[in-house]
């Protein structure tokens, strides 16, 4: 076999280059692009090691056959865009033919945006089903700071984007606990909502599930349609908490009894736990400071670790 003698600076010309850390999601990936790199680097020392460029031709940047991957990222088309509230949009992409992304309950995929030259990656997680034919939805909120917001902001339909995945998830098994206790903080939504739905999909499902949904005001509540849908299941409870609404009387007639105002705190959890039809399994949704103050709510309502499940 015929071996190329490149010259050092080739080389290096080839060598991966380490991720900054905005590329990093956080979110704990498994490989995460530090362990991707990783390999790289070492497929990068074997080449070298034997003058084989050949050896480099594994490496794949990115991948066009819409095909999820966790290791390399793939091109998706934006097929639609729908705004739902003043910073939060509906993100439907497509996929060829009638395939599906295959995901799993809660699982999400890592986004990738370049701005201002900086790339960086962010976590999401799709709120269509895993099994949904020909496109996958995703719903984003957009920050006035955020680097990653200012990104997906440019964004129209027949833009391509590149995701890689999917990662993490929850291991959901019809029946397996009596009620489910969802606590989601805004764009916190989109896990439990597939979760939700394959729960009302499934006749067999006799799983209790009481929603708590933590916004800031009732303008701010994303997808009430489809959420108004669900809580029409007869194990469905849906609950909002609107942190800076002061009074009931602005809202409809149909969200008042199932809406509180003020924040979700110490003594709301404990009544809200007590009026589950059984013990309740818990999943978290939302941003640190709210898991931290939900996992610590839960504690003192006697709703333990073992019992609680954070995305």
């Amino acid at each position: 076999l015929q071996t190329m003698s490149g010259n050092e600076h080739d080389w290096l010309a080839l060598k991966p280059q380490e991720p900054s850390p905005s590329q990093c999601c956080g979110s704990g990936c498994k490989p995460c692009i530090y362990d991707v790199y990783e390999k790289e680097l070492a497929q990068w020392e074997r080449a070298k090691a034997k003058q084989d460029k050949s050896l480099l031709l594994e490496k794949k940047e990115q991948s066009s056959n819409s095909e999820l991957n966790p290791e390399t990222f793939t091109a998706f088309n934006i097929s639609a865009v729908e705004q739902l509230t003043e910073d939060t949009y509906q993100y439907t992409f497509e996929l060829p033919g009638n395939s599906s992304l295959q995901l799993s309950l809660g699982q999400h995929i890592v986004l990738r945006g370049v701005v201002n030259g900086l790339e960086v990656q962010r976590a999401y997680t799709p709120i269509s089903l895993g099994n949904a034919e020909g496109h996958f939805q995703v719903l984003m909120k957009c920050y006035e700071a955020g680097l990653m917001s200012q990104y997906i902001k440019t964004w129209k339909k027949g833009d391509v984007v590149f995701w890689r995945g999917p990662f993490g998830g929850f291991p959901y098994h019809p029946n397996k606990h009596g009620e489910l206790l969802m606590l989601a903080s805004g764009t916190g939504l989109a896990p439990m909502l597939p979760i939700l739905q394959s729960i009302t999909d499934d006749e067999e499902d006799e799983t209790f599930v009481t929603l708590v949904c933590c916004f800031r005001t009732f303008d701010k509540i994303y997808l009430k349609a489809l959420l108004q849908d669900l809580a029409r299941y007869w194990n469905i409870r849906i609950l909002y908490i609107l942190s800076q609404e002061t009074s009931l009387e602005k809202l409809p007639w149909s969200y008042r009894e199932n809406t509180y105002t003020g924040r979700l705190n110490e003594g709301l959890m404990k009544t809200i736990i007590n009026s589950c039809r059984r013990k309740p399994f818990a999943l978290i949704c939302g941003s640190s400071a709210f898991t931290e103050d939900m996992t610590k709510y839960l504690k003192a309502a006697g709703i333990e670790e073992k019992s609680c499940f954070i995305f």
